[in-house]
């Protein structure tokens, strides 16, 4: 038989004699909540934009074609704390792979056009265009830098230098 009891702002479901599990209360509801929260920020932010999607064969109109092989368009935010973890990670591949690279770094919460061009709803959010500026990689959330490198290489770059 299954009953329920009030106890102490949580219900008491009782099913058959001396078992009960108690149901979620404010308390629990409030912590499930923060810890929720927790994994939001720490995966990225969000930002106002188009659908976030895989690679695109359009280059927005936010960065043209660039004499580079490849260019590493950062998305992101001076504020967003995993945008500030990817800023020596830009920089070390803009070292590690010299001419070969050019990194790009827009602020949409400053200008949310790029968001807008590039379709992103996080942040940060890194495109990667060939030299003739299609997007051929993108990736959402802080990128290890050793992931972009094997990523890089895979597609044709040589290290030249070690950060």
């Amino acid at each position: 038989m299954t009953s329920i009891q009030a106890s102490g702002g949580a219900a008491v479901v009782k099913h058959g004699p001396g078992r009960g599990r108690r149901r979620a209360g404010p308390v629990h509801l409030l912590a499930l909540l923060v810890a929720l929260l927790i994994v939001v920020a720490a995966s990225g932010c969000g930002v106002e934009g188009g659908e976030d999607g895989e690679s695109a064969a359009v280059t927005p109109a936010a960065h043209p074609p660039s004499a580079a092989l490849v260019t590493f368009v950062e998305l992101g935010s001076g504020k967003c704390i995993p945008c500030k973890e990817m800023r020596p990670v830009m920089e070390a591949i803009q070292v590690t792979f010299g001419d070969q690279i050019e990194v790009v770094f827009y602020d949409v919460w400053e200008d949310e056009a790029p968001a807008k061009a590039y379709g992103i709803k996080y942040i940060p959010t890194q495109v990667f265009l060939d030299e003739d500026g299609a997007e051929f990689h993108r990736h959402t959330g802080f990128y290890p830098q050793e992931e972009i490198e094997a990523m890089l290489v895979e597609h044709g770059l040589e290290k030249v230098a070690t950060p």
